[in-house]
């Protein structure tokens, strides 16, 4: 059973995920909050396996909640639920390793099938989300884009496929393109994912643009 805490200002929003989220079976709402320091204070004595969190909130916001969550080394994987696309939350969000990032225009069934993806440790982004930084990055050039890089110490092979990743292309369709095989490009990427500090592929190519645009 996926333990669950949802946290959202608007109390209609937050009661009605409660409902909707509550009905499958195989997740426990044990908490429905209305702002970042209960979210952080519930956390602190609980243990808990994903935060269903809003950004814009009074008391405390989002980004205060992921950075309290890193300072405090507390265990939980955090999905972001908001109606807010701006670019600075975007990159809020990835700077703190959120798990993911989606809109509450979600359907019901992708918001839940969001939470069990996270639990088990993959990455949940919206595709406008990552389109709004390939636009975002869109001015720079390859210069700025190795200078970002660069911090990671990454090997050019490595770098050659991070822009790839971030452009959409398959671990298929980079083979091709960098006539390897598809078993070298999946080794190269699990090395990556190291030197990164990230969990998985998708977070790869949000990173990389989330730095082109900073």
């Amino acid at each position: 059973m996926i333990k669950l805490i949802i946290v959202d200002d608007d109390v209609l929003i937050r009661e009605s995920l409660k409902i909707i989220i509550g009905i499958d079976n195989e997740i426990e709402v044990v908490k429905a909050l209305e702002n970042g320091k209960e979210c952080i204070d519930f956390l602190s004595e609980n243990e808990v396996d994903v935060v269903l969190l809003d950004m814009r909130m009074p008391v405390m916001d989002g980004t205060e909640v992921l950075e309290e969550i890193s300072k405090k080394n507390i265990k939980v994987k955090v999905l972001i639920l908001t109606t807010f696309d701006e670019e600075k939350l975007i990159s809020s969000a990835i700077k703190h390793k959120t798990s993911g990032y989606l809109l509450k225009s979600s359907k019901p069934e992708k918001i839940i099938s969001g939470i069990k993806s996270v639990y088990l440790g993959n990455g949940v982004f919206e595709s406008d989300i990552v389109s709004k930084l390939v636009v975002g990055s869109s001015n720079k050039n390859d210069k700025s884009d190795d200078e970002g890089l660069n911090i990671y110490g990454l090997t050019d092979r490595e770098k050659d496929i991070v822009r790839l990743i971030s452009k959409g292309l398959s671990n298929k369709e980079i083979a091709n393109k960098l006539f390897l095989s598809e078993g070298t490009i999946k080794n190269h990427i699990t090395s990556i994912l190291s030197k990164m500090d990230l969990k998985h592929r998708t977070q790869i190519a949000i990173e990389y643009l989330n730095s082109k645009i900073h």
